[in-house]
């Protein structure tokens, strides 16, 4: 690579760069490897060219190698360093890289090479002692003499140029020797301490080591991509030539001398020896020394050479000798052609004369034709007898020989002469005659058999034959002669030839799959084609055979079946003929090779114009390989940017890759023109505001609904015609739908056809509907409204429910079961870890409301995190599965038929409620014994408190100035070691009061790890309140009244206060429902802790009454079917088996019917069939006694109450 010269002179070892590395002695030059300075006698670096420098006297110039020979020891004394090239270092102190007016050669990575140091200058030019043959003779004590000026051998410039010698060898030492010949691989300078290696074809010099890793590479790319079609060999760096020897080891230009060393005064690389190369086209060998390149024309006299036809000879140089062709006399040949009665009349020639064609009259053997025909194609000349064949005028040309004549060739006549029988003649093609006239051969004496030949004709009982004339007999044997088909003749014995075959044969077809009847092709058989087309592939792997009735085809399917190498015994049918053309890497190529498997191999041109970047100021020098890419420039970019601003500061890179995007910021306008868009880059050409365009289309009656885009972009710009794409819209006069045609423009609606609109029809109690279409028509307005659902069973139950929760005062909306739809395993596992086990219940829920999803994949975990997914999936109605071994197992989960829907309650709402089973059943557990609690259960369970009572409020007292008077100790109240409290401030419609009512902060957390606030822990907190809500309402004049806690139901009807402070019997005086739903709580008591054995359970048992619901009709049967009584032997035994089934019948009544109370519970009637369902608010926390209640049976809508008690 080669780039502009670096301008501005430089010091010597001053200016950094690598050429050049001369100056001081601490300066580096790459010249060779060897030790000390360079050699005073040659100044070039043993360049071919003689310099020749003054002699001390002035008179008469002197070699310049004259006192070489004695300044070599003293030189090799004097080395002082060891460096690369000039890297001696006898005194310098600075480390240098160039000299003045230095040239770079690769602008990109290389600066240029300097010139060769000039003997006996030093680092800052002054001269170095050395050695002199001119100087004076010391004397010991005398003074020694001035020294002889020395002639300044400093070139005129302090770069050397490449070199302009006419022929080649010259040029490759000129420019070695000025270190300006660059190595086509590695661009670097060839020198004369390198190791090179020469093209034989292109005489290209490259290192030794790079044309080894360039042969290595080509070597394991032709390894890697084999083909069948690749030449052999490698390619040369330099012109692409094939090479079929490897680089060898460093030799000198001849090939004598491995390993030379650089001999001063001689070219480089050379070993001083005579070149001997043969030349191609010339019997002496090279008389120069060992040089590179071409060996020159031979200068010498070449050997006398005769012309081509002998007569003449000459003698000229051995240039100008064509020993591969001669020379031509120009005279005439004169050789004896082979005819051997004429001679060549050609100019002297090469080769030989060839045939004769001189015309010649000649006569055919049997005499019937007589013509002229050329000299070569006359046949043998043989004597015939003329047996008045001839005509006379022929006879009388030559008297004497009128019997015979010589014939020359063969016309295309029979013979026709008689035979010696006179009846019958000859019907042989034209052939020399004899004297006598030839044997008949249907004499009795020839013919002894019959025509087949299988009979001898007198072993047959005929009568001989006397004459030729005679009929030949024939037998009753068949023929059986073989006929040209191969068959044999079918007929009898017969004369004359037989008659063509009629046989039918079975032949194949060419490719040897079908066979076809046919009559016998008379042994020119040509085998039919059938229909099958060959689909065997062709040698290359890219084509199929594609001919109809291939004949390979067979031999195609053996050879894949016996599995061989597809590239080796192909079928000649199979071998593709197509030339390959796939485009080479270069890019501007095709292959030529014929079309084979595996890639292409390289572009084999070469380019020899020089190779630059886009700048220009990096260039790689030709030859080089068709398709080498622009080098790497290591210089900034300078192109323009067509905005104005400035460039990102980057390399030079080629045309195809773009610069990089302006990064500034500006206002643009949207592509719609609407808005004008701040801080958008300046490379961004559409930018969008993302408001619909809003235009009116072509129809005058829609407007475009497409974001903010071109000019002529709208939704109808690719639609024929005044219309768009979009429904009509238009409200239909029959039934207020839209239409929902598409845009028909200016035309009105055709509402002769029905509306296709879905609307809905229901049932009288709105509980049933159905999606159905409108079809709603200009005649018939509102068919829809005609038709109507009717209620069903559901409906009907559902009215009875409702009318008996409107009895019982029950809101079905805030009621809720306390079922607990999970397993202990999964409720106690999920405890353990509660927040990681609300993701994977998440994640089963996701999965468990999507129809589409089947199979779901959890991620590897540990064993007790499985056994929690197991349990969890269990739960849901789903299947489960562990998959692969530890630390890769995981689970999967798999929908069933029985999957059904996922629990409607989460686990840490199933938790909750478990809490507050096992807080009521621990509450349970402390009621003294049965007989204790006989006497106390007259007492009814007070209702802890949960809010603050203010009485006689302020007149104009407002909730927000109550909140923020209030907001302090409130907060201060939320703050302390107490539950999580928020307040909620209303007046109460029925008297003169203010309501403030406390409500726990509840959370999941909270409540699995059994910290949620106790309704006892919500009235010590407003205990601890009340004092300070005292003090600052009397203090702010709130209300004249007292401050006092309170109890308090709320429903979305009313807010009910169901017990004072100091008011004792508030809960028991209510009676009814409310006292039902206050003690229905106790469900599960026994049930989160410990089944205890009957009598522990009879002991802890608290009377109470409960409430049956029963259908009329069953009482009745049950009345009726009375059993027999069974006499009892031992009364005693029986009074207390009564007992017992009495008291067992009331705690499975107990249990289906009893329901506990909470904080905000309510009990909610659910009436199916008159069978009442009881079921409590599962967020509910109050602890509550149970009481008895009396059910009066006149609640209306309901059915027959019984109650136990």
């Amino acid at each position: 690579m080669t780039d502009i010269p670096a301008t501005g002179p430089s010091q010597g070892g001053s200016h950094r760069g690598r050429g050049g590395r001369s100056g001081s002695g601490g300066g580096r030059s790459r010249a060779g490897r060897r030790h000390g300075p360079r050699r005073s006698g040659a100044p070039d670096e043993g360049a071919t060219a003689a310099l020749t420098e003054p002699a001390t006297n002035g008179s008469e110039p002197v070699p310049a190698h004259r006192d070489e020979a004695a300044n070599v020891t003293s030189q090799r004394r004097e080395q002082s360093g060891r460096g690369r090239g000039e890297r001696g270092r006898p005194g310098g102190a600075r480390r240098g890289r160039g000299t003045a007016g230095q040239r770079s050669v690769v602008a990109s990575h290389r600066g240029g090479r300097g010139p060769p140091p000039v003997p006996g200058a030093g680092a800052g030019g002054g001269s170095l002692p050395g050695l002199n043959i001119a100087a004076a003779e010391f004397v010991p004590g005398q003074p020694v003499p001035p020294p002889i000026p020395q002639p300044n051998l400093r070139p005129s410039s302090s770069v050397l140029a490449k070199s302009t010698a006419a022929d080649l060898p010259t040029r490759i030492h000129e420019d070695i020797d000025r270190r300006q010949y660059e190595c086509v691989i590695c661009t670097n300078e060839v020198l004369r301490n390198s190791k090179v290696w020469s093209c034989a074809i292109c005489w290209t010099v490259t290192h030794l080591h790079c044309v080894k890793k360039w042969h290595t590479n080509q070597m394991k790319e032709r390894e890697e991509h084999q083909g069948p079609n690749r030449p052999e060999g490698w390619r040369c760096p330099g012109c692409n030539s094939t090479l079929t020897e490897q680089p060898g080891p460093y030799r000198c230009w001849c090939g004598k001398d491995v390993d030379p060393k650089p001999i001063a005064g001689l070219p480089p690389h050379t070993c001083g020896q005579t070149c001997s190369k043969a030349r191609p086209t010339c019997p002496h060998q090279c008389s120069l020394v060992c040089h590179a390149g071409p060996c020159p024309p031979c200068t010498l006299m070449g050997p006398t050479q005769s012309c081509f036809c002998g007569k003449h000879s000459s003698t000229k140089q051995c240039s100008e000798t064509d020993y591969g062709s001669g020379w031509s006399c120009q005279e005439p040949c004169g050789d004896l052609l082979p005819c051997g009665e004429h001679y060549c009349t050609l100019t002297c020639h090469s080769g030989l004369c060839g045939s004769c064609e001189v015309s010649m009259p000649s006569t055919c053997y049997c005499g019937k034709e007589r013509r002229e025909i050329p000299c070569s194609q006359r046949d043998d000349v043989l004597d015939s007898f003329d047996h008045g064949q001839l005509e006379p005028a022929f006879d009388s040309a030559e008297p004497g020989s009128s019997q015979w004549f010589e014939g020359s060739f063969c016309c295309s006549n029979t013979c026709g002469r008689a035979f010696n029988c006179g009846h019958h003649i000859c019907q042989k093609p034209c052939h020399p005659q004899d004297e006598r006239a030839a044997h008949c051969p249907l004499s009795p004496d020839v013919v002894t058999h019959c025509p087949c030949g299988k009979t001898r004709l007198d072993s047959m009982p005929v009568q001989p034959r006397q004459a030729c004339q005679d009929p030949v007999p024939h037998c009753d044997k068949p023929c059986h002669k073989m006929l040209a088909c191969g068959h044999t003749c079918p007929d009898t014995c017969h004369i004359g030839s037989c008659q063509p075959c009629t046989q039918y044969v079975d032949i194949k077809c060419r490719c040897g799959r079908t066979t076809a009847r046919s009559a016998c092709h008379q042994g020119d058989v040509e085998h039919p084609h059938c229909f099958r087309v060959c689909r065997a592939q062709l040698n290359c792997g890219r084509h199929e055979c594609g001919e109809r009735c291939c004949s390979g085809e067979k031999k195609a399917a053996e050879r894949r079946k016996q599995k061989r190498n597809p590239n080796g015994n192909v079928e000649p049918e199979h071998i593709c003929l197509q030339v390959c053309g796939r485009q080479l890497k270069c890019g501007k190529h095709t292959c030529q090779q014929l079309c084979h498997k595996g890639p292409c191999m390289s572009c084999p041109e070469a380019i020899f114009d020089d190779i630059s970047c886009a700048c220009g100021r990096t260039v790689l020098q030709p030859p080089q390989p068709c398709g080498t890419r622009p080098p790497d420039c290591r210089f900034r970019c300078t192109r323009a940017r067509p905005c104005g601003h400035p460039s990102v500061e980057h390399q030079c890179h080629p045309d195809e890759t773009p610069c990089p995007k302006c990064p500034f910021l500006m206002e643009k306008p949207c592509i719609c023109g609407k808005r004008t868009l701040k801080n958008q880059p300046c490379w961004f050409e559409e930018g969008r505001c993302g408001l619909p365009c809003a235009k009116k289309l072509k129809c005058g009656a829609h407007e475009c609904r497409k974001t903010c885009h071109k000019d002529g972009e709208c939704e109808d710009a690719d639609i024929s015609g005044s219309r768009c794409s979009q429904p009509c819209g238009k409200i239909r006069k029959s039934c207020e739908h839209t239409c929902a045609d598409q845009c028909h423009a200016l035309y009105a609606c055709k509402e002769d056809r029905p509306c296709q609109s879905k609307t809905f029809i229901t049932c009288p109690c709105q509980r049933r509907k159905q999606e159905v279409r409108c079809q709603a028509t200009t005649l018939h307005p509102s068919p829809s409204a005609e038709s109507s659902l009717k209620c069903d069973d559901e409906c009907l139950r559902l009215q009875r429910n409702h009318q008996l929760a409107e009895a019982l005062n029950v809101d079905p909306s805030t009621h809720t079961d306390d079922r607990i739809p999970y397993s202990d395993t999964t409720l106690k596992l999920f405890r353990e870890n509660i927040k990681w086990a609300q993701e994977q219940e998440r994640q089963l829920r996701v999965f468990a409301a999507a129809p589409e999803e089947k199979r779901l994949r959890f991620k590897p975990m540990q064993a007790q995190q499985r056994a929690f997914l197991h349990a969890l999936a269990e739960d849901f109605g789903l299947d489960s599965e562990s998959q692969d071994p530890d630390p890769h197992r995981h689970v999967c989960i798999f929908k069933t038929p029985r999957f059904v829907s996922a629990p409607p309650k989460t686990l840490a709402q199933c938790l909750r409620i478990a809490q507050a089973a096992a807080n009521l059943g621990a509450g349970a557990s402390s009621i003294k014994p049965r007989a204790a609690a006989a006497a106390a259960s007259q007492q009814p369970q007070q209702q802890p408190f949960n809010a603050l009572l203010l009485k006689d409020p302020r007149f104009g007292l407002t909730v927000d100035e109550l909140d923020a008077a209030l907001a302090p100790d409130l907060a201060a109240a939320s703050r302390a070691s107490g539950p999580a409290l928020t307040f909620a401030t209303s007046f109460l419609p029925s008297s003169d009061e203010v309501l403030i009512k406390a409500t726990p902060h509840l959370t999941a957390a909270a409540v699995a790890t059994s910290l949620a606030p106790t309704p006892q822990a919500v009235e010590s907190a407003l205990s601890s309140l009340r004092a300070a809500v005292a003090r600052t309402v009397s203090r702010l004049g709130l209300a004249r009244g007292a401050v006092s806690l309170c109890h308090v139901d709320s429903s979305p009807q009313a807010v009910v206060i169901t017990r004072r402070e100091g008011d004792a019997t508030a809960g028991a005086s209510d009676g009814g429902w409310s006292a039902v739903a206050s003690r229905g709580s106790w469900r599960r008591t026994v049930n989160s802790n410990k089944a205890p054995t009957a009598a522990a359970a009879s002991e802890q048992r608290v009377p109470s009454a409960f409430v049956a619901l029963r259908r009329l009709e069953a009482r009745k049967k049950k009345e009726e079917a009375v059993e027999e009584e069974k006499v009892e032997e031992d009364w005693l035994d029986a009074v207390e088996k009564q007992e017992r089934e009495r008291s067992g019948s009331e705690e499975e009544e107990g249990e289906a019917r009893s329901r506990s109370g909470a904080e905000e519970g309510v009990v909610q009637g659910v009436v199916d069939d008159g069978v009442v369902h009881e079921e409590r608010d599962g967020t509910s926390e109050v602890k509550q006694q149970e009481e008895d209640v009396q059910v009066d049976d006149t609640v209306s809508g309901a059915p027959e109450v019984a109650v136990d008690g």
